[in-house]
Protein backbone atom coordinates (compact mmCIF):
# COMPACT_ATOMS: atom_id res chain seq x y z
CA UNK A 1 0.00 0.00 0.00
CA UNK A 2 1.29 3.43 -0.96
CA UNK A 3 2.15 5.54 2.11
CA UNK A 4 1.83 9.32 2.30
CA UNK A 5 5.62 9.69 2.49
CA UNK A 6 6.08 7.57 -0.63
CA UNK A 7 3.37 9.58 -2.41
CA UNK A 8 5.09 12.82 -1.39
CA UNK A 9 8.48 11.64 -2.68
CA UNK A 10 7.01 10.35 -5.94
CA UNK A 11 5.20 13.67 -6.33
CA UNK A 12 8.53 15.46 -6.01
CA UNK A 13 10.04 13.16 -8.63
CA UNK A 14 7.12 13.70 -11.03
CA UNK A 15 6.96 17.45 -10.50
CA UNK A 16 10.66 18.08 -11.02
CA UNK A 17 11.37 15.59 -13.78
CA UNK A 18 8.30 16.44 -15.88
CA UNK A 19 9.84 19.81 -16.68
CA UNK A 20 13.56 19.28 -16.13
CA UNK A 21 14.85 17.54 -19.28
CA UNK A 22 15.57 14.20 -17.59
CA UNK A 23 12.35 12.14 -18.14
CA UNK A 24 9.59 11.92 -15.56
CA UNK A 25 8.34 8.51 -16.71
CA UNK A 26 11.79 6.96 -16.44
CA UNK A 27 12.35 8.41 -12.98
CA UNK A 28 8.90 7.38 -11.77
CA UNK A 29 9.60 3.83 -12.93
CA UNK A 30 12.83 3.82 -10.93
CA UNK A 31 11.08 5.41 -7.94
CA UNK A 32 8.26 2.86 -7.91
CA UNK A 33 10.76 0.01 -8.07
CA UNK A 34 12.74 1.54 -5.22
CA UNK A 35 9.61 1.49 -3.04
CA UNK A 36 8.45 -1.90 -4.34
CA UNK A 37 5.39 -0.32 -5.99
CA UNK A 38 5.76 -1.83 -9.46
CA UNK A 39 2.05 -2.62 -9.65
CA UNK A 40 0.82 0.79 -8.46
CA UNK A 41 1.33 2.32 -11.86
CA UNK A 42 -1.76 3.57 -13.64
CA UNK A 43 -3.80 5.32 -10.94
CA UNK A 44 -0.71 6.76 -9.31
CA UNK A 45 0.74 8.06 -12.59
CA UNK A 46 -2.61 9.58 -13.54
CA UNK A 47 -2.96 11.51 -10.29
CA UNK A 48 0.65 12.71 -10.33
CA UNK A 49 0.12 14.01 -13.87
CA UNK A 50 -2.95 15.89 -12.62
CA UNK A 51 -0.57 17.72 -10.29
CA UNK A 52 1.88 18.71 -13.03
CA UNK A 53 -0.96 19.76 -15.32
CA UNK A 54 -2.24 22.06 -12.57
CA UNK A 55 1.28 23.48 -12.20
CA UNK A 56 1.61 24.37 -15.86
CA UNK A 57 -1.90 25.84 -15.99
CA UNK A 58 -1.06 28.12 -13.06
CA UNK A 59 2.28 29.15 -14.56
CA UNK A 60 0.69 29.91 -17.94
CA UNK A 61 -2.56 31.36 -16.58
CA UNK A 62 -2.17 34.62 -18.52
CA UNK A 63 -1.48 32.76 -21.77
CA UNK A 64 -4.51 30.54 -21.29
CA UNK A 65 -6.71 33.54 -20.47
CA UNK A 66 -5.69 34.99 -23.84
CA UNK A 67 -6.48 31.69 -25.56
CA UNK A 68 -9.92 31.53 -23.94
CA UNK A 69 -10.65 35.11 -25.03
CA UNK A 70 -9.39 34.42 -28.54
CA UNK A 71 -9.52 30.66 -29.20
CA UNK A 72 -8.59 31.10 -32.87
CA UNK A 73 -5.29 32.83 -32.18
CA UNK A 74 -1.97 31.80 -33.67
CA UNK A 75 -0.88 30.27 -30.34
CA UNK A 76 -3.89 27.93 -30.45
CA UNK A 77 -2.99 26.75 -33.94
CA UNK A 78 0.66 26.29 -32.94
CA UNK A 79 -0.40 24.07 -30.03
CA UNK A 80 -2.76 22.04 -32.23
CA UNK A 81 -0.15 21.50 -34.95
CA UNK A 82 2.52 20.71 -32.38
CA UNK A 83 0.30 18.10 -30.71
CA UNK A 84 -0.73 16.20 -33.86
CA UNK A 85 2.45 14.06 -34.09
CA UNK A 86 2.09 12.94 -30.47
CA UNK A 87 -1.53 11.93 -31.08
CA UNK A 88 -0.56 9.88 -34.13
CA UNK A 89 2.40 8.22 -32.42
CA UNK A 90 0.46 7.63 -29.23
CA UNK A 91 -2.44 5.86 -30.94
CA UNK A 92 -0.22 3.90 -33.32
CA UNK A 93 2.23 2.56 -30.74
CA UNK A 94 0.19 2.57 -27.52
CA UNK A 95 0.17 -1.21 -26.98
CA UNK A 96 3.90 -1.50 -27.64
CA UNK A 97 4.73 1.39 -25.31
CA UNK A 98 2.48 0.00 -22.58
CA UNK A 99 4.33 -3.32 -22.78
CA UNK A 100 7.88 -1.95 -22.58
CA UNK A 101 6.84 0.55 -19.90
CA UNK A 102 5.86 -2.34 -17.64
CA UNK A 103 9.23 -4.06 -17.97
CA UNK A 104 11.52 -1.03 -18.20
CA UNK A 105 13.79 -3.05 -20.47
CA UNK A 106 14.71 -0.09 -22.67
CA UNK A 107 14.96 2.78 -20.19
CA UNK A 108 18.74 2.67 -19.82
CA UNK A 109 19.20 3.19 -23.56
CA UNK A 110 16.53 5.89 -23.57
CA UNK A 111 18.26 7.86 -20.82
CA UNK A 112 21.42 7.70 -22.94
CA UNK A 113 19.53 8.91 -26.00
CA UNK A 114 18.12 11.84 -24.03
CA UNK A 115 21.63 12.73 -22.93
CA UNK A 116 22.93 12.64 -26.50
CA UNK A 117 20.17 14.93 -27.79
CA UNK A 118 20.67 17.41 -24.95
CA UNK A 119 24.42 17.52 -25.52
CA UNK A 120 24.05 18.08 -29.27
CA UNK A 121 21.30 20.69 -28.85
CA UNK A 122 23.41 22.68 -26.44
CA UNK A 123 25.94 23.15 -29.24
CA UNK A 124 23.38 24.98 -31.37
CA UNK A 125 24.07 28.63 -32.05
CA UNK A 126 21.97 31.08 -30.07
CA UNK A 127 18.58 31.51 -31.68
CA UNK A 128 16.62 34.67 -32.27
CA UNK A 129 12.97 33.62 -32.51
CA UNK A 130 10.49 34.83 -29.89
CA UNK A 131 6.93 33.53 -29.46
CA UNK A 132 5.64 35.80 -32.22
CA UNK A 133 8.28 34.43 -34.61
CA UNK A 134 7.42 30.74 -34.21
CA UNK A 135 6.02 29.32 -37.43
CA UNK A 136 3.76 26.36 -38.06
CA UNK A 137 6.68 24.36 -39.47
CA UNK A 138 8.56 25.02 -36.24
CA UNK A 139 5.60 23.77 -34.22
CA UNK A 140 5.28 20.61 -36.33
CA UNK A 141 8.97 19.74 -36.03
CA UNK A 142 9.06 20.43 -32.30
CA UNK A 143 5.87 18.37 -31.93
CA UNK A 144 7.47 15.49 -33.84
CA UNK A 145 10.35 15.48 -31.36
CA UNK A 146 7.78 15.52 -28.56
CA UNK A 147 6.16 12.44 -30.10
CA UNK A 148 9.49 10.58 -29.83
CA UNK A 149 9.24 11.04 -26.07
CA UNK A 150 6.44 8.47 -26.01
CA UNK A 151 9.26 6.07 -25.15
CA UNK A 152 9.36 5.77 -21.34
CA UNK A 153 12.74 7.37 -20.50
CA UNK A 154 13.11 9.82 -23.37
CA UNK A 155 12.49 13.25 -21.90
CA UNK A 156 9.57 15.13 -23.43
CA UNK A 157 10.85 18.50 -22.30
CA UNK A 158 14.39 17.57 -23.33
CA UNK A 159 13.35 16.62 -26.85
CA UNK A 160 11.14 19.67 -27.39
CA UNK A 161 13.72 22.10 -26.01
CA UNK A 162 16.38 20.48 -28.21
CA UNK A 163 14.18 20.76 -31.30
CA UNK A 164 13.27 24.36 -30.45
CA UNK A 165 16.93 25.33 -30.17
CA UNK A 166 17.65 23.70 -33.54
CA UNK A 167 14.75 25.70 -35.01
CA UNK A 168 16.48 28.91 -33.85
CA UNK A 169 14.19 29.80 -30.95
CA UNK A 170 16.10 31.74 -28.34
CA UNK A 171 16.81 29.73 -25.20
CA UNK A 172 14.15 31.31 -22.99
CA UNK A 173 11.47 30.95 -25.66
CA UNK A 174 12.53 27.35 -26.33
CA UNK A 175 11.79 26.44 -22.71
CA UNK A 176 8.63 28.56 -22.62
CA UNK A 177 7.14 26.99 -25.77
CA UNK A 178 8.21 23.49 -24.70
CA UNK A 179 6.27 23.74 -21.46
CA UNK A 180 3.27 25.39 -23.09
CA UNK A 181 3.17 22.56 -25.63
CA UNK A 182 3.20 20.06 -22.77
CA UNK A 183 -0.33 20.97 -21.67
CA UNK A 184 -2.28 19.20 -24.47
CA UNK A 185 0.16 16.28 -24.32
CA UNK A 186 -0.28 15.80 -20.57
CA UNK A 187 -4.04 16.35 -20.84
CA UNK A 188 -4.28 13.78 -23.63
CA UNK A 189 -2.35 11.22 -21.60
CA UNK A 190 -4.70 11.86 -18.67
CA UNK A 191 -7.73 11.20 -20.87
CA UNK A 192 -6.30 7.86 -22.03
CA UNK A 193 -5.30 6.86 -18.50
CA UNK A 194 -8.69 7.85 -17.09
CA UNK A 195 -10.42 5.76 -19.76
CA UNK A 196 -8.36 2.73 -18.68
CA UNK A 197 -9.10 3.40 -15.02
CA UNK A 198 -12.83 3.50 -15.71
CA UNK A 199 -12.40 0.19 -17.50
CA UNK A 200 -11.15 -1.42 -14.32
CA UNK A 201 -7.45 -0.63 -14.43
CA UNK A 202 -7.32 1.07 -11.05
CA UNK A 203 -5.35 0.10 -7.94
CA UNK A 204 -6.12 0.24 -4.24
CA UNK A 205 -4.54 3.51 -3.07
CA UNK A 206 -5.86 5.68 -0.25
CA UNK A 207 -7.39 9.05 -1.11
CA UNK A 208 -5.15 10.84 1.37
CA UNK A 209 -1.99 9.42 -0.23
CA UNK A 210 -3.23 10.44 -3.69
CA UNK A 211 -3.93 13.99 -2.49
CA UNK A 212 -0.44 14.23 -1.02
CA UNK A 213 1.01 13.05 -4.34
CA UNK A 214 -1.06 15.54 -6.37
CA UNK A 215 -0.14 18.51 -4.15
CA UNK A 216 3.51 17.51 -4.12
CA UNK A 217 3.74 17.10 -7.91
CA UNK A 218 1.84 20.38 -8.47
CA UNK A 219 4.08 22.41 -6.16
CA UNK A 220 7.38 20.99 -7.37
CA UNK A 221 6.18 21.06 -10.97
CA UNK A 222 5.53 24.79 -10.68
CA UNK A 223 8.96 25.32 -9.13
CA UNK A 224 10.59 23.31 -11.93
CA UNK A 225 8.82 25.21 -14.75
CA UNK A 226 9.66 28.61 -13.30
CA UNK A 227 13.25 27.67 -12.56
CA UNK A 228 13.91 26.00 -15.92
CA UNK A 229 12.62 28.92 -17.99
CA UNK A 230 14.99 31.22 -16.12
CA UNK A 231 17.88 28.74 -16.05
CA UNK A 232 18.01 28.18 -19.79
CA UNK A 233 18.47 31.90 -20.50
CA UNK A 234 22.13 31.79 -19.54
CA UNK A 235 23.02 28.21 -18.67
CA UNK A 236 23.91 25.02 -20.47
CA UNK A 237 21.89 21.84 -20.95
CA UNK A 238 25.03 19.76 -20.60
CA UNK A 239 24.77 19.11 -16.84
CA UNK A 240 21.42 17.43 -17.55
CA UNK A 241 23.00 15.53 -20.46
CA UNK A 242 25.76 14.23 -18.21
CA UNK A 243 23.30 13.29 -15.45
CA UNK A 244 20.93 11.25 -17.64
CA UNK A 245 23.86 9.60 -19.44
CA UNK A 246 25.38 8.45 -16.14
CA UNK A 247 21.95 7.32 -14.97
CA UNK A 248 21.46 5.37 -18.20
CA UNK A 249 24.81 3.60 -17.77
CA UNK A 250 23.98 2.74 -14.14
CA UNK A 251 20.59 1.31 -15.16
CA UNK A 252 22.19 -0.75 -17.95
CA UNK A 253 24.84 -2.06 -15.54
CA UNK A 254 22.22 -3.25 -13.07
CA UNK A 255 20.12 -4.74 -15.88
CA UNK A 256 23.05 -6.65 -17.36
CA UNK A 257 24.11 -7.93 -13.95
CA UNK A 258 20.56 -9.08 -13.20
CA UNK A 259 20.12 -6.77 -10.21
CA UNK A 260 17.36 -4.66 -11.73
Amino acid sequence: MLTKLEAFILGIIQGLTEFLPISSTGHLYLGRNLFGLQEAGLLLDTMLHVGTLLAVFVFYKDEFKKILKNPFSKVTYLLIIGTIPAVIFGLAFKDYIDEISKTGVTIGWEFLMTGLFLWLADSAKNGYKKMDDIGYTDALIIGTFQAAAIMPAISRSGMTIAAALWRKLDRETAAYFSFLLSTPAIAGALVLQTKELLGGGGEEISLSALLVGIISSAFFGYVAVKWMVGYLKKHSLRPFAVYVSILGLVVLFFQFTGKF
